[in-house]
């Protein structure tokens, strides 16, 4: 029996989520599509969708799809659905209409196209039709026009699903139940209450943030107080699957019930409070939660030993709070974020993100997100000392260095010199020319040169056996002399601390300046942006796998994995390669990557860029496409939710390479490269292939210090 195919829909920018949502409820082959996403499955699936999905509106079960040129087109359409296999003559029904059809400039115009149809048919059958009711009607119709086209889809879920069931009031300017618990997934929620974290909202309005935040931790289906769905009402219904879905939840809240953490609301206003916990109750969870009237000046964790996640909404003037008003707000909810929740992570959701600045918090990435029609922006923070804005660190002057600053000079000025012969005759003009050299200034210092000069600082992670003052005072002392050996302006001098990262994080915004520089590198032009990201979007330890991979591409079909934002590809492209691909998850990387094909007039279908998980795309493509060159540079570790599984380089590489093989030509070559600095390949599980470590020769000489830093090989297929 083939699957049905279905389609949920979603708020503006929560289609990835919700794909995403639907891969984790069992719908493997969930993707993203306009307005929500696409799946396949058995009725069943359909079902649990409705049940336990927390972020669609609807779940659409599709009857038919068809061009149309105009309204006749429409009713035709209709008329040819077999609706008696979907309802009765004595059933009730309504339609909605989303979209523009050609000739018709009223929505309620299309709808009386489609009741007609359907009332026609039953007439002509049975000689009665069934009738309309826009209130509770038995079966629900969904109509979407687009560009010519029609769907035609029965709405399994009746009301749109954001109605939990808990809500029957709310405080000024709520939030959607779906849309807060889309927030709380981007804020990690899920793992943090996995993990015994406590959840605390401390401007909670009606409690929806916290009461989701607790269906979530308790692994309560968010559908399970509703009393009825579209499909009830529909011929097809099977209460049989419908009542085993049911009992399954039931027993998962029981169990899940006694997992809960501490869960907190607090608001300034009586009112709120009130009606946060009488939505509590209806939602079943009467004393698993705590709400509380309290100013934002008394807000604090529950108990001292507590740490998870403060998820707010303040007021940001679109309808709540008076403008001039709002940035000493938002500086007094960063206050209290440094002085009580240190350790804690914290997520605000604003429609006016400029007025996180005023917190006094870096914040480390942003999601965009609608409420209503309003564009906003979740802001993710982590609150610890080194991402305060008020504590980055002010250079020293002249008179207040030590002696050590003015070894640090000198080395800076030995260093240009060593280099600057090489860097002459290799035409460079991005490099590094400090990499801890003297243990007292552990630093990384990277120029970069354009039409100006810019400079990159790196702090690596100090060690917990030094002293913080003095490792501080030394970073403020190395910050006021490294403009003036180089010779370049403080504002062109940007920091960074620099330490081991997990997941992507190595790639996750830290601010939004959309600051991009053009710099060059061996006549390639590429945008570099100093202040967004932890990596500037140049990999200067690359810089001979680049040239390398430019040697071997001529004629060639390129394929670069992992692409970030294209440098190879520009490299191989430029050096006349017949196609390339270039695959990364991040729509972000895709977009600098095209930006920096566009700077060196790259472009043309012969080079493609792809949005995918790269380890799926590899399954998906086996068999499929070949190619002669390939650039494999993964993360050292991911768990990307994105992601079709998680990524341990140490563990999983021998597998991945092995995938990667299976698109390469059979004379072609493999080029895996990675920034573990404890690498060590696995030959034994790569037996069978010709392997060469090439690390040494693709080690720039501005690198040698740390050999480290850069792994590198050379794989083929065997000779024949």
């Amino acid at each position: 029996m083939s699957p049905h195919h279905f389609f949920a829909s979603a708020p503006k920018h929560m289609g990835s989520l919700l794909a995403e949502e639907l891969i984790r409820l069992g719908m493997r082959d969930a993707t993203e599509a306009r307005g929500g996403a696409r799946f396949s499955g058995t009725l069943e699936d359909g079902y649990r969708a409705c049940l336990w999905s927390r972020i669609a509106n609807r779940i659409l079960f599709p009857l038919a799809q068809f061009g149309v040129e105009g309204p006749d087109d429409l009713y035709a359409g209709a008329a040819d659905i077999p609706w008696e296999a979907h309802l009765t003559p004595d059933h009730t029904f309504a339609i909605q209409f989303d979209g523009n059809l050609k000739g018709v400039n009223h929505p309620h115009f299309a709808v009386l196209r489609v009741k007609d149809a359907i009332a026609d048919r039953f007439t002509q059958r049975y000689g009665q039709r069934p009738s309309v009711d826009l209130e509770q009607p038995d079966l629900r119709i969904h109509v979407y026009a687009h560009q010519d086209g029609v769907g035609i889809s029965l709405d399994l879920s009746g009301e749109s699903l954001h109605l939990r069931g808990y809500r029957d009031s709310g405080s000024a300017a709520p939030l959607k139940e779906n849309l807060a618990a889309a927030l709380l997934m981007r804020a990690g929620w899920p793992e943090i209450a996995a993990e015994g974290g406590a959840l605390l909202d401390p401007m909670c309005g009606s409690g929806t943030l916290v009461i989701e935040g607790a269906l979530m931790a308790a692994d309560i289906a968010p559908g399970l107080l509703r009393e009825r769905f579209g499909f009830h009402g529909w011929l097809q219904h099977d209460d049989a699957i419908w009542a085993r879905l049911l009992g399954e939840a039931r027993i998962r809240r029981d169990a899940g019930i006694k997992r809960l953490g501490a869960l907190r609301g607090y608001d300034q206003n009586p009112n709120a409070i009130r009606v946060s916990l009488h939505h509590l109750e209806r939602a079943g969870l009467a004393g698993l939660a705590h709400f509380e009237r309290r100013e934002l000046t008394d807000c604090q964790p529950g108990r001292a030993e507590d740490e998870g996640l403060v998820i707010v909404n303040p007021p940001y003037g679109e309808r709540l709070g008076a403008p001039d008003e709002l940035p000493a707000l938002y500086a007094h909810l960063g206050a209290v974020l440094k002085e009580r929740f240190v350790g804690w992570r914290a997520a605000l959701f604003t429609g006016t993100p400029d007025l996180g600045k005023h917190m006094g918090l870096r914040a480390l990435r942003m999601h965009t997100l609608y409420n209503g029609p309003i564009e906003c922006k979740l802001l993710h923070f982590q609150v610890e000392p080194r991402y305060f804005v008020s504590n980055q660190p002010r250079p020293l002057a002249p008179e207040e260095r030590s002696p050590g600053a003015v070894m640090l000079a000198n080395r800076l000025v030995k260093n240009l010199k060593s280099l600057r012969k090489w860097q002459r005759d290799e035409q460079i003009t991005c490099l590094r020319v400090y990499d801890a050299d003297l243990p007292e200034y552990a630093l990384a210092v990277d120029i970069y040169e354009g039409e100006q000069r810019w400079v990159q600082v790196q702090e690596y992670a100090a060690p917990a056996t030094v002293d913080p003052k003095r490792a501080r005072h030394r970073l403020r002392e190395a910050l006021g002399l490294i403009p003036e050996v180089l010779e370049v302006p403080g504002e062109q001098v940007f920091f960074k601390v620099r330490q081991p990262q997990k997941g992507l994080n190595q790639y996750e915004r830290l601010a939004e300046t959309r600051h991009f520089h053009a710099v060059m590198e061996n006549g390639h032009r590429f945008l570099v942006n100093f202040e967004d990201y932890l990596d500037t979007g140049l990999f200067l330890d690359h810089r001979d796998v680049r040239r390398l991979i430019g040697r071997l591409s001529a004629g060639k079909r390129f394929l670069n994995l992992f692409g970030y934002t294209g440098t190879a590809t520009v490299y191989a492209a430029n050096a006349g390669a017949a196609f390339t691909t270039t695959v990364d998850m991040s729509r972000t990387y895709l977009d600098w990557a095209q930006r920096n094909f566009n700077l060196n007039h790259i472009a043309g279908s012969e080079h493609e860029l792809i949005q995918a998980d790269c380890l799926r795309w590899l399954d998906l493509m086996a068999g499929r496409r070949r190619y002669d060159l390939i650039f494999l540079d993964p993360p050292s570790f991911s768990t990307s939710k994105r992601m079709y599984g998680t990524l341990d380089i140490q563990r999983d590489h021998a597998k991945l390479i092995r995938s990667t093989m299976r698109l390469l030509e059979p004379d072609g070559t493999l080029i895996f490269s990675n920034n573990l600095r404890r690498f060590r390949i696995d030959l034994e599980a790569l037996s069978g292939l010709d392997v060469t470590d090439i690390s040494a020769e693709t080690l720039p000489r501005d690198f040698a210090r740390n050999p480290r830093i850069h792994n590198c090989w050379q794989i083929r297929n065997p000779a024949v």
